[in-house]
């Protein structure tokens, strides 16, 4: 592996994530629908030899190109976090979709410049699907530019969460009152679902009890379509966001959805 410059330009960074991407996905696909042991970690998620094979590759990749970049990884431990430069990677977002055979699960790559997102990558590997996002341009879905759907209603709009399990029982109620004035509401899809609302198929995504690298790398691919992304108070998301995340296809959907969120 060449080693790069510790400090390229983003289009340089966002080929190199792009890269990591296209590293994981036959890593992981290989293990998709094959037996599998799950353990379960602290939190109880499970976790399996498939996202920490994932991981350990592209943090080698990373390390061979950029040695002094950090990386905060979910399953190997997090480095050099007080760099400028840091790679936020979640291998299998989606670990419980990925055990069960569900088609939806992803790849989440982000780089951080100064502790703000500004390279994004949803990779989904089993339909070879893959939005790229950097900051300050359009987001990219294979290679055209993708958009969000334009809605401004929650009235018009569909909202998705990955499941109601991840609330607590004050954050469900407030989920249960933004739905309650929407259009339509499905569960399912963990990042999947962000990259469908920057190609306009889904308007509204809101989560709570998210890691870091469950939501950095969808910040660019979200902008760059022309939506918006922040936590429940309208702040933008970081590292020590947390977790819970709310995105809209437009500026006006998300305020219409914050100001109902904000209630509690």
């Amino acid at each position: 592996m060449q080693r790069v410059k510790d400090t390229p330009d983003t289009e340089t960074l966002t080929a190199f994530a792009c890269g990591l991407a296209d590293l994981a996905a036959p890593i992981s696909l290989a293990y998709f629908r094959t037996p599998l042991d799950v353990e379960r970690k602290a939190d109880l998620s499970p976790v399996t030899q498939a996202d920490r094979a994932v991981e350990a590759a592209m943090r080698q990749r990373i390390a061979e190109a950029f040695p002094s970049h950090g990386i905060f990884g979910e399953e190997h431990g997090n480095a050099n976090l007080d760099s400028a430069h840091v790679w936020v990677l979640d291998p299998i977002d989606g670990t419980k979709s990925f055990v069960t055979g569900m088609p939806t699960f992803g790849t989440l790559i982000a780089y951080l410049e100064e502790g703000v997102p500004t390279v994004g990558v949803i990779s989904i590997p089993p339909t070879a699907e893959c939005w790229v996002g950097r900051a300050g341009e359009a987001t990219q879905f294979g290679d055209k530019a993708c958009r969000s759907s334009g809605c401004r209603r929650l009235s018009d709009a569909s909202v998705y969460t990955t499941s109601p399990d991840s609330f607590d029982a004050q954050g469900l109620a407030a989920f249960e009152k933004v739905t309650a004035g929407a259009a339509l509401r499905r569960f399912g899809g963990d990042c999947y679902s962000y990259g469908l609302l920057a190609s306009g198929h889904v308007d509204a995504v809101i989560e709570m009890n998210l890691q870091p690298y469950d939501f950095l790398a969808l910040v660019p691919v979200v902008e760059g379509a022309g939506g918006v992304i922040t936590d429940w108070q309208g702040r933008p998301l970081g590292l020590g966001s947390d977790g819970r995340v709310v995105a809209a296809a437009t500026a006006a959907l998300h305020a219409e959805i914050l100001a109902i969120l904000k209630q509690g």
